[in-house]
């Protein structure tokens, strides 16, 4: 098949008769991989925030769990949008503090002088900024999204000494529960019949692991009221997950903050099959992390 050159025609979304901010909108929802991020899914539209509006797309990884708040401008990128959408991001992060989040940012008009102020933000911010670009092509359409800034991925805090100060288990009963913490034990316990060593690091952001006193997170912690997520380091992660779906654990591939890690939500109540589960996980991370061998 022979192609033919035709020059595209920009053209500009805002205040067009027929293309807006709804039928944008409506685009992305039908394929949000559109944007660029990865096959990702739409979770909710037109969210409503409590005292702060509508948050116009709520994505996520089908995988890994992780949402993306994010918010669509035609026209030029304002002030008052990025404070909108970091709003958002805060608010949703807040009531779902088990996922990993991302405020993401749609303009047809990035400027540089915005760009350059979520870029201040970005070191503590997980935000994506894309810009949009329309053109008419006959009598098509076509949008191309070009992302013009990445979020910052931190290092893995586990992987060395942690990050932040160490605490103790009261600050932990105190943050979430002692029912937790006694989650928290009952994988100790499982862990000290592979190495009566171990012992449990309490630190600000998570509890880590130690065995005979240096730090070996290849599973921390992080307690919350109700539950316990446990972010675990293993080889076939895929697999693991898919085991996860036999039991009464919630199981997913961790954000990208933990690439080589599944998080595994622990309930309080837990049957037979689910500690079988979790002893052999937690065995072969042990056994991966180099720990298990002789």
């Amino acid at each position: 098949m022979t192609l033919t050159y035709v020059k595209p025609t920009p053209i500009t979304l805002k205040g067009h008769p027929q293309f807006n901010e709804i039928w944008l909108q409506d685009r992305i929802a039908e394929d949000p991989s559109i944007l660029g991020l990865g096959d990702l899914e739409l979770r909710d539209r037109e969210r409503i925030q409590p005292k702060a509006g509508r948050l116009d797309l709520l994505l996520r990884h089908p995988e890994s769990g992780k949402r993306y708040e994010t918010e669509i401008m035609l026209g030029s990128l304002d002030a008052n949008h990025i404070i909108r959408t970091l709003e958002y991001w805060d608010i949703e992060r807040k009531r779902y503090p088990q996922f990993d989040h991302c405020a993401v940012i749609v303009a047809e008009d990035v400027t540089s002088r915005f760009l350059n102020v979520i870029s201040l933000f970005n070191s503590s911010v997980p935000i994506i900024a894309i810009q949009l670009d329309a053109f008419q092509v006959g009598e098509n359409i076509v949008l191309t999204f070009a992302k013009v800034l990445d979020e910052i991925i931190l290092g893995d805090e586990d992987e060395d000494e942690p990050v932040g100060p160490t605490t103790d288990r009261t600050y932990w009963e105190n943050k979430s529960s002692k029912a937790s913490l006694k989650l928290v034990d009952n994988c100790l316990d499982i862990l000290r019949e592979l190495n009566p060593n171990v012992e449990l690091k309490y630190n600000k952001y998570y509890i880590g692991l130690a065995e005979s006193g240096a730090a070996n997170n290849f599973a921390f912690f992080r307690p919350r009221k109700s539950t316990v997520a446990a972010l675990v380091r293993v080889n076939d992660r895929e697999g693991w997950v898919a085991k996860g779906e036999e039991t009464n654990f919630d199981v997913v591939l961790s954000g990208k903050a933990h690439p080589n890690r599944i998080t595994v939500k622990l309930p309080k109540d837990n049957s037979d099959d689910d500690m079988i589960y979790l002893k052999s996980l937690l065995a072969a991370s042990h056994k991966e992390s180099g720990q298990g061998e002789g």
